[in-house]
Formats: structure tokens, C-alpha cells, sequence
């Protein structure tokens, strides 16, 4: 029985310690790609872009009857009919705490793509707080890194994912309960295949704190489409389930349904809560992403949308366990 793709490039670490030495040795390396992605959207993209207190200049815009006479730029309104507002760009620095999931089902990649999710989360999180600290941002890891706006911050992040994996807060996939600064933003990276209820419960508790979050759905495209045929035994990261199916193929269409009800159900949910939802694919570029969350960030407008066609809501929740394939 040859070992399957999903097998061989998502087969468990045997301990904590494997695993905090097995990211210590990828970790230099991810710094590296993500001050690089980092870096590709940096040109062009400047503060937060929202009228507040500040030194710069933001934008010209025509007196409403709310403004008052002592904010009307006199010399802009001189050169025509209209009399024009100065606006300042908001500087005011914010908190945005962070959340990589690093439990085992992130650790999966298939031969569709050249980056396990776990690695790409990291990427993008490392760059997003590289972005943010130029920007004037403070950025944190709940419950494990106080908000920093340092240029160290990426370093301290990278510190503080090891932490993680050594005390075996790796194995969860939602952050530990933590009182938030208010008017704190939460940014959080995984597949979130948990169970809906467990979800739910776990991100409500965190905007009933007044807290704006932003979710970021990493897939494997193999986990998208499940493009597998034949003899296939499918076998769950987490836990001991396994299935071993003659034709795979036919299992196709089902777990679509019930993958684009799970995805459903957790937009629903983002909506419900005024919170902003993000689905990335590791076989697509870490800066499409990148931009697309930072924009969301700060408040610029995107139109960039990173899901592909799904089908139609239907059929029962998806359990994590049940995405895990290969061949045999």
C-alpha cells in the first residue's frame, strides 16, 4: 500500500518538542518570505486611511451643515463655487491581536500546492504585522505576546509562536479566553473546521467585547475539490478516524455539499457579527491575501475575493476529521 500524498506531507510529529524543533528550523525562513510578501504591497499603501486627528493630509471634501466655518480651507474653496473641508488622516494607533492555529490539521499540504496551510498562516500573519507596525499599529498574539508597535515586533511574534508549540497551545484551534482592550481588533488564521457550535460560541465570546475580528480561511486547493479517485483511505489529523473508500470519486459531490454548508454557516456567522471573512487557497500568491485582509484593516476599499465557486448551502455541518485523504 504506497503512502499517499496526504500521508507523506501531513503525517504526524510524534511530540511537542518534534514539532517546536521541526518550526525553529522553518522559522527563519518564513521571516524571510514574509518580509518579502510584506514588502511587495508596502509601495502605495500609507496609515490607515480614515479621517481623524492627525498631521496629514488626507483629502478635500465639500462643506456639509455639520461642519463648522473654522474647518473650511478658505484658500481650496477660493479657486471655486464650493467651499471644501481639509481632512486629516487618522493616526491614532490601534491593537490588533492576532491568532495563528497551529493545531495538526494545519500541518497539512497536498501535491496541489507547495506550502502546508500552517506555513502560509504564519506568512501571512508575520507580514500583516510587519504592514501594521509601519502603519503605527500595535500588534500582540492572545494570550501570549503583549501589543508591541517595536520594528521587532515580527521577531517577538515568531518567539512567541515557538512558545506556542512548546506549551502545546498548538493543539487548540480558537485562542484562550482573554478580556480585550476595547475598540481592539482580532485578526485570526486557520481552517476552522471545528464544529459550528464550537465556533461560534468561541468568536462570540470575543465580540460581545466590542471587538472588531477579521477570519482567514486557509485551504489546501486538494481540500477544496477533493480531486481524488479510486482506492483512496482518508485519515483524520486529529484523532484516530480513518475511511477507506473504493471510489472516492463518488464521495465527491457529498462533501462538497457539506463543505459549502460549513463555509456558509461561518460567514453567516462573521455577518451576523459585523466581522469580515477572508478564504485563501496556499496554491494562490501569499500577497493576494495579504492585501485583501490589510485593506479590510485599515479601512481602504478591495474588491479582491479569493473564493472560489462553491455549491449552494446545504447539508449537515463538517466535522475537521472527515477532510483528511489519500491514496493507497
Amino acid at each position: 500500500m504506497a503512502e499517499s500524498s496526504f500521508n507523506a506531507l501531513s503525517k504526524n510529529i510524534g511530540s511537542l518538542e518534534e514539532q517546536a524543533h521541526s518550526l525553529a528550523e522553518r522559522l527563519p525562513e518564513l521571516l524571510v518570505e514574509a518580509k518579502r510578501v510584506a514588502h511587495t504591497i508596502t509601495h502605495g499603501i500609507h496609515g490607515r486611511r480614515r479621517r481623524g486627528p492627525g498631521e496629514t493630509f488626507w483629502q478635500f471634501r465639500p462643506y456639509e451643515q455639520s461642519d463648522t466655518v473654522s474647518e473650511i480651507d478658505w484658500r481650496r474653496s477660493a479657486s471655486s463655487d464650493t467651499l471644501y473641508i481639509r481632512e486629516r488622516e487618522w493616526e491614532a494607533a490601534h491593537t490588533i491581536w492576532l491568532w495563528p492555529d497551529l493545531s495538526r490539521s494545519m500541518g497539512f499540504g497536498s501535491h496541489l500546492s507547495q506550502v502546508t496551510k500552517v506555513d502560509r498562516s504564519l506568512v501571512l500573519m508575520l507580514a500583516l504585522s510587519e504592514l501594521l507596525v509601519l502603519a503605527g499599529e500595535r500588534v500582540g498574539i492572545v494570550g501570549y505576546m503583549t501589543p508591541t508597535a517595536s520594528r521587532m515586533a515580527m521577531a517577538k511574534l515568531a518567539e512567541s509562536v515557538l512558545q506556542m508549540v512548546t506549551d502545546g497551545s498548538n493543539l487548540q484551534s480558537l485562542p484562550p479566553d482573554t478580556v480585550f482592550s476595547p475598540f481592539s481588533e482580532f485578526v485570526t488564521f486557520g481552517d476552522f473546521l471545528d464544529q459550528p457550535e464550537e465556533l461560534t460560541q468561541g468568536f462570540k465570546q470575543i465580540a460581545s467585547q466590542g471587538v472588531r475580528g477579521h477570519l482567514v480561511q486557509v485551504f489546501d486547493p486538494a481540500e477544496e475539490t477533493l480531486p481524488y479517485s479510486g482506492r483512496t483511505l482518508f485519515e483524520a489529523r486529529e484523532g484516530s478516524h480513518s475511511l477507506l473508500t473504493g471510489r472516492a470519486e463518488t464521495l465527491r459531490d457529498g462533501y462538497t455539499l457539506k463543505l459549502a454548508e460549513h463555509r456558509s454557516k461561518l460567514q453567516d456567522l462573521t455577518q451576523n457579527m459585523e466581522w469580515s471573512f477572508l478564504l485563501h487557497h496556499t496554491d494562490r500568491p501569499a500577497g493576494e491575501a495579504l492585501l485583501a485582509l490589510y485593506t479590510k484593516l485599515t479601512g481602504q476599499e478591495s474588491h479582491y475575493q479569493t473564493a472560489r465557486p462553491t455549491v449552494e448551502d446545504s447539508g449537515k455541518g463538517l466535522d475537521r476529521n472527515s477532510l483528511r485523504g489519500g491514496r493507497t
